[in-house]
């Protein structure tokens, strides 16, 4: 399942992730890629846990928070601190699967499962030309070139990769989320359900009898295939 969620960020929220990361150091994306994504990888990264990511970070964290629209599409379990990327021209990142598993920095040998992978567009698509997110799937190539602010959520099983940037430089967060639900197909289930409980309790009201089978219906599938 994919899921686009618009203005995750604000503009304002945008502006100030863009300024923190224009005062970083950047370093190849390479060295934190294993060793076959390494091999596809040709980009520039904001190194892993440094005061940069964290503060840019935290902004994006504080954002996802308040998001009804992540929380439905991803019931995030344990979300990875973002991380930051930057194409210029004549990058990009070739086809590759995202890897299983994650160390959390900081936490002392914590691992996550990586369930759901998220890109966070920080650049205007007009100040760029190629960069585009590939995400394939059994219908085909889903070409993703979002508006700044605006996030795409994915399997983290599908293979992906990031056209070559031809003019301009894309800038981008990026992370993983260790869900509640491990299989997606459950989570579109629980997702599509989740929309049309909604729709049905804008029609209906809470209180109407229909409404509240389809919530206790939800969170019974929810406890039910939960892992916590």
């Amino acid at each position: 399942m994919m899921v686009h969620i618009p203005g995750i960020l604000s503009a304002k929220e945008v502006a100030e992730c863009r300024q923190i990361l224009e005062s970083s150091e950047w370093v190849d994306g390479k060295d934190t890629a294993g060793d076959q994504a390494a091999k596809a990888k040709y980009n520039l990264q904001i190194p892993e846990g440094s005061p940069t990511a964290i503060e840019a970070g935290s902004i994006i964290l504080h954002a996802l928070g308040r998001s009804p629209l992540f929380s439905s599409a991803a019931l995030p379990h344990l979300v990875l601190p973002p991380l930051f990327n930057r194409y210029d021209a004549g990058m990009q990142f070739s086809a590759h699967v995202d890897g299983a598993i994650r160390m959390v920095p900081g936490s002392g040998g914590v691992r996550m499962r990586a369930d759901v992978s998220s890109t966070l567009f920080l650049t205007d698509p007009a100040d760029y030309d190629g960069g585009e997110l590939v995400v394939e799937d059994t219908y085909g190539s889903h070409h993703v070139k979002l508006p700044a602010g605006d996030m795409i959520l994915y399997p983290a099983t599908s293979l992906h990769h990031v056209t070559p940037i031809t003019r301009g430089s894309r800038w981008s967060s990026f992370f993983w989320t260790q869900s509640m639900i491990r299989d997606d197909g459950r989570r579109t289930m629980l997702y599509d359900l989740d929309m049309a409980i909604m729709e049905v309790r804008r029609r209906l009201g809470d209180d109407e009898r229909a409404s509240v089978a389809l919530v206790s219906h939800y969170h019974n599938l929810l406890r039910h295939w939960a892992e916590l």
